[in-house]
């Protein structure tokens, strides 16, 4: 079974086209809903990892993880915090961590009025600001708007899960077990760069740069995409 998992300011219900698209090539994807994991209490990212790849272990033996951006991060959590559990896994647009302890201080409190702005602020302007990033251009993700009931959970996961707050990933790499495919799109830069330095720490993996796509990649170019996944778990 694939688990997808969302980005920031995200829904489960973003990924219900690749579901159909997978479903169609006999692939089942499980949806996760992220922010039930902050309704009730902080969780920090180490304690995501192990609860999440608990969870699924006790409904699926041989998964695989698809996380998108913040969702990427929080995969890569759960890969480390059980490194044998998954069958194999899908980072999209991901980060595996700052070096540079004045940049992680920096992202904290920039992510800490991203929180203020989620928690108090009106929502639809909040969401305005956040589209208006230049590394979220490309593609509109719809009905935001129903978010805003969600909205102190997503103001926690700006503190709990700030990139800011997380370690950097990359010396710990290589003791994930399964192989993992890497993909950017070719106008995000930043992350494409990234990820090929990620992937040469990891045992077993390629990185995929989508053409003609920015950093939203699975709504931006959703059947080459979906192509990537099925050609991936095909080979595992």
């Amino acid at each position: 079974m694939i688990w997808a998992l969302h980005g920031a300011v995200g829904r489960a219900a973003d990924w219900r086209d690749f579901a159909t698209a997978m479903r169609e090539g006999g692939e089942e994807v499980r949806r996760l809903d992220l922010w039930r994991f902050l309704d009730c209490c902080p969780m920090p990212l180490k304690t995501f990892g192990d609860t999440l790849a608990t969870e699924i272990s006790r409904i699926d033996p041989s998964p695989t993880l698809v996380g998108y951006s913040m969702g990427g991060r929080l995969a890569l959590h759960a890969l480390l915090a059980q490194p044998k559990f998954c069958k194999a896994a899908v980072i999209i647009s991901a980060h595996p961590g700052l070096t540079d302890e004045n940049e992680c201080r920096q992202r904290r409190e920039h992510d800490a009025e991203w929180s203020a702005r989620a928690l108090k602020g009106e929502w639809s302007e909040f969401l305005d600001q956040w589209n208006q990033q230049g590394v979220l251009e490309g593609v509109e993700m719809p009905e935001r708007l129903s978010l805003k009931d969600r909205r102190a959970s997503i103001a926690r996961s700006f503190v709990d899960w700030s990139l800011g707050a997380q370690q950097d990933l990359t010396p710990r790499l290589s003791e994930i077990q399964c192989p993992v495919k890497w993909i950017t799109g070719e106008r995000d830069a930043k992350f494409t760069e990234i990820a090929a330095e990620a992937v040469q720490n990891l045992k077993n993996a390629e990185h995929v740069i989508v053409p003609d796509c920015g950093h939203r990649v699975p709504w931006e170019q959703p059947e080459s995409f979906a192509r990537e996944v099925r050609a991936f778990l095909e080979t595992t």
